[in-house]
């Protein structure tokens, strides 16, 4: 890989609340407000949304807009697996987190017979399915989606056909069958869970840094541990969602939750992480500037993609000298 490419999502159909798909443009507002040239710097494709269906009645109350989902993140797949084919760094910059699921469907069609580990920094476990969702948003479904998990011994919804059918075909995007195995999952700092995904970590020992030990060891060290984690993983995505950060800093988000990282703990621990050659994409998700003021959310995710974004093209470069590109 020898450049970064900008992928923009703005699709919000998995969200609770409305906005995510301003996300985009407030970081570019932070930008701007910088004076930083950062979106003059990388190429960019947009993934187009189905947002339009948000005026439309839901027809899928266990997995809302689930059939327009599918459409987006099939877009998403499609574009992921063509930048790494092209030999790019996907950078992602999605509304809501059910986007990551096309981002993963993508990695595993450009590499099907590679093991992909899931770094996944989030105030949320994101591990439910129709079958378990107290809410029906998609956003709380992308790694029930990635593992191909239905979580059918938990289940208290009953789930209409038309919405199984859209499940079924999500899970198999890419693909088929699951992209990434428990075992090759890794939390950092989620603490805002339902008692079904409480159930779901504690049956697969599904690590999570919480932040007491993240501050006890701090982010190199986390890194370190999270690489020994996925060691027999040949491939590794990260994301991250801006919720991950405490609610002092992250008003500008739809679910806010205490306790969560402050800016340069999470600058630190995207650098630490991104500076691994095993790490093909980086996505960042669910920045909502219509709950913020003073557009203090995206200012703060600013600067972790900047930091973020030094990590990657550090690295790049490393790679280049050694293949002497």
């Amino acid at each position: 890989m020898r450049r970064i490419k900008l992928i923009e999502v703005r699709s919000e159909l998995g969200a609770g609340t409305r906005g995510a798909s301003l996300g985009i443009d407030a970081l570019k507002v932070a930008c701007l407000n910088k004076g930083s040239d950062y979106f003059r710097r990388f190429n960019a494709v947009a993934v187009p949304d189905q947002n339009h269906v948000l005026f439309d009645k839901n027809h899928f109350p266990y997995a809302k807009h689930i059939d327009s989902i599918y459409t987006v993140l099939k877009g998403i797949a499609g574009t992921v697996e063509q930048t790494l084919r092209f030999g790019e760094f996907p950078l992602v910059l999605a509304g809501d987190h059910s986007n990551a699921a096309g981002t993963i469907a993508g990695i595993k069609a450009t590499y099907p017979h590679k093991t992909l580990g899931v770094v996944w920094i989030d105030a949320h476990a994101d591990i439910h399915s129709p079958y378990t969702t107290p809410s029906g948003n998609v956003h709380g479904m992308p790694l029930a989606m990635a593992l191909g998990a239905d979580h059918r011994e938990l289940q208290h919804n009953s789930v209409e056909p038309e919405t199984e059918f859209f499940w079924r075909k999500i899970k198999n995007l890419g693909e088929e069958g699951p992209k990434v195995t428990p075992d090759h999952l890794v939390y950092v700092v989620v603490r805002d869970t339902e008692m079904e995904e409480d159930a779901i970590i504690a049956q697969h020992g599904i690590k999570n840094f919480k932040l007491d030990e993240f501050r006890a060891k701090g982010p190199r060290q986390v890194a370190r541990e999270i690489y020994e984690q996925l060691r027999f993983c040949d491939l590794v995505y990260i994301s991250f969602d801006v919720d991950s950060l405490d609610s002092r800093f992250s008003k500008g988000t739809g679910t806010p939750v205490e306790l969560g990282l402050d800016v340069p703990e999470a600058k630190a621990l995207c650098r630490a992480l991104l500076e691994n050659d095993r790490v093909v994409c980086f996505e960042m998700v669910e920045i909502n500037p219509t709950l913020d003021s003073e557009n203090t959310m995206a200012s703060n995710a600013f600067e972790i993609l900047e930091a973020a974004t030094e990590a990657i093209q550090e690295r790049l470069r490393l790679d280049d000298m050694v293949t002497g590109r």
